[in-house]
């Protein structure tokens, strides 16, 4: 494009050379704006062409954008993104974008396309901090991987450094509560009172036992398992108490809330019949013993 009006310049430029003075100045003016018409002029992406795409294939990359559009600059399609409301994913490290239009959330403000997962809050951090604030009790990192479907552990510590969460440390696992202080006091209340009721659940043979006897029994039965056997126990216990179980079970037995949840979706999934108590190469390595020459 430079040479074609290098060129027309050059051609323009000879032309004037015979013109009189004053058509010499009105033609230089009407090249140079020309000129800057032809430079500063960008090309226009319409619109519909984002639309289509998302509209046929529901989500997509960057990537796959910029490509549809043309190879045009990553600003230029966030441009465009912009002025049609559009969301990032939450899951895959926001990697995916899809129209809000596109998106049918759940009642929990929730939409998921495959694998990819999208919330009405936006990216991850606003999400987690959405649902901690919206809850009656809090959320542990354990109890949002089972609601969002992802990891929030860096995410939630990320919210409490800006001060957007509170949290305490409540037996093995952290609970995250709102920042404010009002509804951080209802919802560590709220805790206190499920904690206690979902102890008293516990106990099925006997309603009548006490709940610090209830507590001593599980322990003491736990103890006796495997760990296999254990951790199935823990998912059993923790899929009777429902929202909150993993975090309730894995302080109450002194277990990692990620081994309850495991145990639990092994149950789940029926995928428990394995004799052995730990996976394929689970365990401490093997040693060789040392003999004295």
């Amino acid at each position: 494009m430079a040479r074609s009006l290098g060129l027309a310049c050059f051609v323009a430029c000879i032309k004037l050379q015979v013109a009189p003075p004053f058509m010499r100045t009105l033609a230089l003016t009407r090249i140079l704006g020309w000129a800057n018409s032809r430079i500063m002029r960008t090309p226009q992406f319409h619109l519909t062409v984002i639309t289509e795409f998302l509209n046929t294939h529901k989500v997509a990359t960057m990537e796959q954008l910029r490509e549809a559009l043309g190879d045009p600059a990553r600003c230029t399609v966030f441009r465009k993104l912009g002025e049609l409301e559009y969301l990032s994913s939450y899951s895959h490290r926001g990697k995916y974008y899809t129209l809000k239009s596109i998106a049918r959330f759940t009642t929990q403000g929730l939409w998921r396309f495959r694998s990819v997962c999208f919330s009405r809050f936006g990216n991850l951090l606003e999400t987690a901090e959405a649902f901690v604030c919206r809850s009656g009790t809090g959320y542990s990192a354990g109890e949002l991987l089972e609601v969002l479907g992802v990891k929030t552990k860096h995410a939630l510590t990320q919210l409490v450094r800006d001060g957007r969460l509170q949290r305490d440390r409540i037996g093995t696992a952290y609970v995250y509560f709102a920042a404010d202080s009002r509804t951080a006091k209802r919802q560590r209340k709220a805790r206190r009172v499920h904690a206690k009721t979902s102890s008293a659940a516990l106990t099925v043979t006997n309603p009548d036992l006490a709940v610090e006897e209830a507590k001593a029994t599980i322990l003491l039965f736990s103890s006796m398992l495997n760990e296999k056997q254990r951790r199935l126990y823990a998912g059993l216990e923790s899929l009777k108490l429902g929202h909150g179980g993993d975090a309730h079970i894995a302080s109450l037995l002194g277990m990692d809330p990620h081994t309850v949840a495991r145990g639990r979706e092994e149950l789940l999934h029926a995928d428990c019949g394995d004799e052995t108590v730990r996976a394929a190469g689970g365990g401490r390595l093997s040693q060789e013993k040392k003999r004295l020459r």
